[in-house]
C-alpha cells in the first residue's frame, strides 16, 4: 500500500511540535496514579508508545518523508552527540569495565547471526519460492542483501560500502533499504518491549545481573550524595557543556572525513564518515570529561536533560517506520524476517548458555543491527547509566561492519540460485 502522494503535513516544525505533544501525552498516562494507566504500562514500557506512536503518523501519510527526514537530522546530528556527551560524562568507566567480557561475546554473536542469519535466509527462500531470492546482474537479490548486511552490522557508511563494493543496482537497493528499516525497527520494538520486563527474564533464565546492578547502585548513590536542585545557571551551563563539544566535533568531522575518504584502506572502517567520527569525538571527550571536575553536571540534572534529548530521538527514529510497506514486496519482508530470526534465536541461545543478562543480549544485538543511533536507546531502557554501553559497541560495529559484511556477501553470492 503505497503512501498518500500529499501527506497532511510537511512542516518539519510542525513534526516537531506533534512529537513533543505526543512525548508529552505519554508520560503524563505513564506517571499517573489511575488504575488503568498502571495497569497499562505495567506491561507497555512508556518507551515503546514513544517508538511506536509516532510511526503512525508515517504509516497513514499524516507527515511526509521530507520532513520526518529533516526532524530526524536535527535528532540525529545536535541532540543524540549532545546526548551521547551528558551521559558519558558521568559515567563510571571502571564500573563498565567491571561489567566483563559478556557484552563483547554478546555483541560478536550478533555479528556472527547477521553473517550466517544471510546465506540461510537465501537457502530456505530458495525451498520456498526461488524466484524471489532469483535474478542476475546489477538487481540481483543477493546483491541487494550485501546492503542490509552492512546496515546490520556497522551503519549508514558501511552500507554504502556495500553497494558499491559489489555493484547493486538501484532498484533492488531501494527495495532492500525499505526491508531494512522495517524489520530494523520491529526488532527494536521487540527488544524495547524485553527490556520493560527483564528484571523476570533474567530471573527466568538465571543470568548473572550483579555486576549491572552494582553499576546502577553507584549512580544511584551518587546521585544521592551530590544531588540538588538545578537552577538556571546550571542548565546553560549543561547546555554550553553538551553543544558546544557537539559543534566541536562537527567541526573536526568535517575536516577529519575528506581527509580520510582519499585513502580505500579508511573508507573500509567508515573513517571517511562524518556521522562516525562526530559519535567518536562527542564520546571520546565525554569519557575524557568524566575522569575530572565536570562530572559534578551530573548532580544538578545532566542525565535527565539527556535523556529528554534521548526520547526525541527515538520518536525521530519511529517517524521512519511505515509498517503498510511490508505490503509493497510482503516475499522480501519474510525474508528479511528469516534473517533477522536467524541473528535473535542465536542471540538468545547464546545468552542462555553462558548466562547473560537480557541487558547484553539486548543492547549486543540493537550495537549490530542500529548502530551509535539507537543501541544507547535500548541500553537506556534498562538504565541511563549504561547508555555509554551501547554505543562503545556501536562503535565497534562500524570498525568490524564492512568486513564482516563482505563476508557474508560472497556467502550469499556461493549459495543463491
Amino acid at each position: 500500500m503505497d503512501q498518500p502522494a500529499e501527506a497532511m503535513i510537511s512542516n518539519p516544525a510542525v513534526v516537531m511540535g506533534l512529537l513533543a505533544i505526543i512525548l508529552g501525552v505519554i508520560f503524563k498516562t505513564a506517571h499517573s496514579q489511575n488504575r488503568m494507566w498502571i495497569k497499562f504500562y505495567k506491561y507497555v514500557p512508556a518507551l515503546l508508545l514513544c517508538y511506536f506512536l509516532p510511526s503512525l503518523l508515517n504509516t497513514f501519510g499524516v507527515v511526509d518523508e521530507k520532513s520526518a527526514k529533516s526532524v530526524y537530522h536535527v535528532a540525529s546530528r545536535y541532540l543524540l552527540p549532545a546526548c551521547l556527551i551528558l551521559l558519558t560524562i558521568s559515567i563510571d568507566l571502571k564500573a563498565i569495565i567491571n561489567l566483563g567480557p559478556k557484552a563483547l561475546i554478546m555483541f560478536l554473536t550478533g555479528t556472527i547471526g547477521i553473517v550466517i542469519g544471510g546465506p540461510l535466509a537465501i537457502l530456505v527462500m530458495s525451498a520456498i519460492n526461488p524466484e524471489v531470492v532469483g535474478g542476475h546482474g546489477p538487481d540481483a537479490v543477493w546483491r541487494g542483501m550485501t546492503t542490509i548486511a552492512g546496515s546490520w552490522i556497522g551503519g549508514g557508511a558501511n552500507q554504502a560500502s556495500m553497494k558499491e563494493m559489489f555493484e547493486v543496482g538501484g532498484d533492488i537497493f531501494s527495495a532492500m533499504v525499505t526491508v531494512d528499516v522495517i524489520v530494523a525497527n520491529i526488532w527494536m520494538a521487540v527488544l524495547l518491549l524485553m527490556a520493560g520486563n527483564h528484571k523476570a527474564i533474567d530471573a527466568k533464565t538465571g543470568a548473572d545481573t550483579t555486576a549491572i546492578e552494582d553499576l546502577k547502585q553507584r549512580v544511584e548513590a551518587y546521585h544521592a550524595e551530590h544531588a540538588r536542585l538545578p537552577t538556571l545557571n546550571d542548565y546553560m551551563t549543561i547546555i554550553a557543556i553538551a553543544f558546544g563539544i557537539t559543534g566541536f566535533a562537527h567541526f573536526c568531522g568535517d575536516i577529519l572525513a575528506p581527509y580520510f575518504d582519499q585513502f580505500a584502506w579508511a573508507q573500509e572502517y567508515s573513517l571517511n564518515s562524518t556521522f562516525f567520527w562526530l559519535i567518536v569525538i562527542s564520546t571520546t571527550i565525554g569519557i575524557s570529561l568524566s575522569f575530572t571536575r565536570v562530572r559534578h553536571i551530573e548532580a544538578f540534572g545532566a542525565s535527565k536533560v539527556a535523556s529528554s534529548f534521548l526520547y526525541i530521538l527515538v520518536a525521530s527514529i519511529g517517524l521512519h517506520m511505515n509498517v503498510m510497506a511490508i505490503l509493497d514486496t510482503p516475499w522480501f519482508f519474510v525474508l528479511g524476517a528469516i534473517w533477522m530470526l536467524t541473528h535473535a534465536a542465536l542471540m538468545l541461545i547464546v545468552a542462555k548458555a553462558i548466562k547473560a543478562p537480557l541487558f547484553y543480549m539486548a543492547v549486543g544485538s540493537q550495537a549490530n543491527v542500529g548502530g551509535a543511533a539507537s543501541a544507547p536507546v535500548v541500553a537506556s531502557a534498562f538504565h541511563p547509566s549504561l547508555a555509554p554501553v551501547g554505543v562503545l559497541l556501536a562503535v565497534l560495529g562500524y570498525g568490524v561492519g564492512t568486513y564482516m559484511a563482505y563476508i557474508c556477501g560472497l556467502i550469499m553470492q556461493s549459495v543463491a540460485p
